[in-house]
This record gives structure tokens, C-alpha cells and sequence, in this order.
């Protein structure tokens, strides 16, 4: 049995010492805890004030071999104010001929942030932009931070060659990379549906924006991980995509033969886009 001097008893001080750390952590945690509802709570809508050329959203529909496009946009940027203009377009899915991988760089002292977007080819000499986007409400910038936070929505833009790579060379006043792909046909066109099918399912189940997992450059990813018989692994060289055509290079998806600095030259699209910006071939001549 144990004996020994009583143990004194507490003190209210000593007490109010011991609650204090108790208490911060039920009021971190209860903190905590309501920030995480109020994330949870924020939901993606269609329906918001957006800037004009990210205003409609496409829709596919397929009907026997043929892909009829609503809502396909086609606006022009060569002047001072842009000319808007949305069409329902038709594709023939047997003459599917390519696909081309662009990469307008953010800046030119540092490749790293960057958009990129997927163009494919049609025997006819049709070419159809599908682009990955923060989708901005009228008076937003996109910020890299924003996109961490839940302050876009995605958007998958559906238009015309002119009008993408028009709008990034001519107002952005970025380089645009125009890279063609090594594809078979029925790869093009598996990844053409496969795009598609995430075009239609945004109309109906909005999402948003992720600047690091669910940006431009991984969705591109993704969908070429669900048809490619090798997986492309996400990187830094996809988290700062102005590396990423190095990346396709090295994994020989890029459909040429030259070093990296050399395709970066040949690709470059900039001065044959102002050249031939109102030209009704302009898919066919920034290729020349």
C-alpha cells in the first residue's frame, strides 16, 4: 500500500491553464470544421453572367457516321472589337484525318504556365478546336491561385482554329505551338468521342476549375490515358504545361523527328497567323 504526503489539491489557475489548451483545440477544430462545410457547400452552376466567348456551352450529337455540333464558335478577333458568331456544324467521322496538339505559353521568359488544347483534322480540310477552360464571368481574370479555390468553372470551349488560335496571337499577344500528333485514324477518333462525351455531360453536371488536377493539360491527359494503350503520367512537366510538348516529344506522340528546339522553331505559328488571318484555308496555311 502506498503512503506518502497528500497531493495538494489544484488550483483554479492551474485548472484555467489546463481548459485553455483544451479549448483552443475545440475551437480549432470546431473552425475546422466549418470551413469545411462551407467548402463543401460551394456548387458549380451554368448559369452566371459569363464573358462573351465562353457564354454557350456545346452539345454532340451523332447521327449514323455524322457529328452535328451545336453551338460551335467561330468568332473573329483580327479587328479592334471582336465579332461574335456561334454555329451548329457538321463533321463526317469516317474522314477524320489527325490531330494536333497546340501550346500558347503564357510568357516567353518562362515556358511554364501555359494552355494547350487539342485540334483535330478532317480530309475535307475542316479542322475542329476542342479547348479546356476556367470558365471567367464577366470581370474575372484567371489567376493560377483562383482555380485552387473553387472560382471557375470548367468549360470545354467547341470552335473554329481561326477563333482559338486567332484570339491567343492576336489579343493575348502569346506564341502558339501547332504540333501534329502521331495518331491512327481510329485513334483520333476515339479521342474526339471520348472529349465529346465530356462535353455533353458538363451541359448537364456543371464542375469546377482545378488549377493543379482538372485544368486544360490533365483533362487532355485523361482523355489520351482512356484510349492509349500506355499511360501517360502526371508530372510536373503537366502541372507546368509550356514543358509539356517536351513531354509528348519524349514519348514519341509528336509526329516529327526533329529535337525539341528545332520542332518549337518549325511549329511556331505566330507570323503565318497574322499573315493569314482572314484567309478562308487558314487552317491549311499556318501548316505551310
Amino acid at each position: 500500500m502506498r503512503t506518502g504526503l497528500p497531493q495538494p489539491a489544484p488550483s483554479a489557475s492551474a485548472s484555467r491553464l489546463r481548459r485553455r489548451p483544451r479549448a483552443g483545440l475545440i475551437a480549432l477544430v470546431l473552425v475546422t470544421a466549418a470551413g469545411g462545410l462551407g467548402w463543401s457547400s460551394v456548387r458549380p452552376s451554368n448559369d452566371r453572367p459569363w464573358v462573351p466567348e465562353q457564354a454557350r456551352l456545346a452539345s454532340a450529337r451523332i447521327d449514323g457516321p455524322t457529328l452535328i455540333l451545336d453551338n460551335v464558335r467561330n468568332f473573329d478577333w483580327s479587328g479592334d472589337t471582336a465579332v461574335e458568331a456561334w454555329e451548329r456544324r457538321s463533321y463526317d467521322l469516317d474522314r477524320i484525318a489527325s490531330v494536333w496538339y497546340v501550346l500558347t505559353p503564357f510568357a516567353r521568359d518562362w515556358r511554364g504556365p501555359a494552355h494547350a488544347f487539342l485540334s483535330f483534322g478532317f480530309d475535307d480540310g475542316a479542322f475542329l478546336a476542342i479547348s479546356v477552360e476556367a470558365r471567367k464571368e464577366i470581370g474575372e481574370r484567371y489567376e493560377i491561385w483562383k482555380g485552387l479555390l473553387k472560382r471557375f468553372e470548367l468549360t470545354y470551349a467547341v470552335g473554329d482554329e481561326r477563333d482559338f488560335i486567332g484570339l491567343r496571337v492576336l489579343r493575348h499577344q502569346t506564341d502558339a505551338y501547332v504540333y501534329p500528333v502521331r495518331a491512327t485514324r481510329e485513334a483520333a477518333r476515339a479521342l474526339l468521342l471520348d472529349m465529346l462525351d465530356a462535353v455533353n455531360e458538363l451541359a448537364g453536371a456543371p464542375a469546377f476549375y482545378g488549377s493543379l488536377r482538372d485544368n486544360c493539360t490533365t483533362r487532355i491527359l485523361d482523355h489520351v490515358n482512356r484510349i492509349a494503350p500506355e499511360r501517360i503520367p502526371y508530372g510536373w512537366r503537366v502541372l507546368l504545361p509550356g514543358y509539356s510538348d517536351a513531354l509528348v516529344l519524349e514519348r514519341g506522340l509528336l509526329d516529327t523527328d526533329l529535337p525539341l528546339d528545332a520542332a518549337r522553331a518549325r511549329f511556331l505559328v505566330n507570323e503565318r497567323v497574322r499573315a493569314h488571318i482572314g484567309a478562308p484555308d487558314f487552317s491549311s496555311r499556318i501548316r505551310e
